[in-house]
Order: C-alpha cells, then structure tokens, then sequence
C-alpha cells in the first residue's frame, strides 16, 4: 500500500502555496474605473503571472478565467452596471487605438486586459468576436518594464499588472493613486527572484 501525496496547504485568496503566497503585497487601491481580467488557463498556474495580484489590488476589479468565453456571458461581463468597455491592446489592422483623452469619464469605463502570452492572446481574440469589436486602449510614454523574471519577446513589453497599472492611470489621469500597484509588483518581482540563484534584485526608476 502506498501512501498518498501530501498537498501543499494553498492561500484561499492568491491559490498559492502558503510558502510562495502573494497576499502580503496587495495594496487595495480604489479607483472610478472598472477593470475586468480575462485570463488564459494556462496561466493560472504560473507562478511569474502577475494578473492575480492586479486583481487583489484592484477593489471591485473582476477576473474570469477560459480562453473561449460563453457569448452571452462575456457581453454581461463587458457591459455591466452600463460602462464602456475597452480594450487594452496594441493597435493591429482595422482596429485603431484611442488615446485616453478621447474615451468616456472612468467612472463610466471598463479597462478589459488579456493575460495571456502574446499568441494566446491572439487566440483569445480569434475565439471571441465580442473581443475584436471593442475600441481599443493605446498607452503613451511607457516606462521601462521591472519585469526581469519572464522573458520579454520585445524592449517595451510590460507584466499584466504593470499595463493594468498604466491604462489606469492613463484613463483616471492620475498615476499617483496607482502607485501602490507598482510596488505591489515591485515586492513580488523581489519575491519571485529570491527563488533563482544569482538573481539581482534592481529598484524601479522614477
């Protein structure tokens, strides 16, 4: 007879195991616009994803995890309590980016981020006509991202909680009520690097 594998005790609020638990890094930040995460499944087991943590930070922010979404859902979803929502995503032919100037009041805005890898992302977008019909978000004067513990595929690609960070920023006009965001991210950057030898833990430039 063989005995059964012991489970790692999991946090009930980041699905971690309670030695790799983010919990301790959420800074609740309340803020007029709406924000919905849709996530990737494979991502939900990552431990470098940081779309979990934007969302324990977030108040009110809404996290839904699949990669073809019920269309009578997903619409629920974007359009919930009569906001607008919008795309966070780059520019690609026949869907033109708006600036943040140009989008409703936050308190009537919904920001729609995709947690995904840029080719799952893509997928996501293929699989949910509802996604390809939405204005589009275009962030402006990006910082370099502190991403340092997943590979980048371009200079100026940033973690999801780090774009989240910015569009909400952008859109509320005021980058200093997200500040917490950042270095909730900071610190689990920290945490994450303390797991691979020889990691440099470097401070994000202001």
């Amino acid at each position: 007879m063989t005995d059964s594998p012991v489970r790692r005790a999991t946090c009930a609020a980041c699905l971690r195991a309670q030695r790799t638990c983010i919990c301790a890094w959420v800074r609740p930040v309340a803020l007029d616009a709406g924000l919905l995460i849709l996530q990737h499944p494979l991502e939900v087991a990552n431990a470098k994803n940081s779309a979990r943590l934007l969302h324990l930070c977030v108040i009110g922010s809404r996290l839904e995890v699949g990669e073809a979404f019920d269309a009578a859902a997903l619409d629920a979803m974007l359009h919930a309590d009569g906001r607008t929502p919008v795309l966070l995503y780059p520019e690609t032919p026949g869907a033109a980016a708006m600036a943040p100037a140009c989008l409703p009041p936050p308190a009537r805005l919904r920001i729609v981020l995709l947690d995904a890898t840029w080719r799952k992302s893509r997928k996501m977008l293929h699989l949910n006509p509802a996604l390809q019909t939405l204005p589009r978000l275009a962030l402006v004067e990006m910082p370099a991202s502190n991403y340092r513990i997943r590979k980048a595929h371009a200079p100026d690609q940033l973690s999801s909680l780090e774009a989240g960070a910015h569009a909400l920023g952008q859109v509320t006009g005021d980058m200093v009520v997200v500040a917490p965001l950042f270095d909730a991210f900071d610190q689990f950057v920290a945490q994450q690097a303390a797991f691979v030898p020889g990691s440099v833990v470097r401070t994000r430039q202001t």
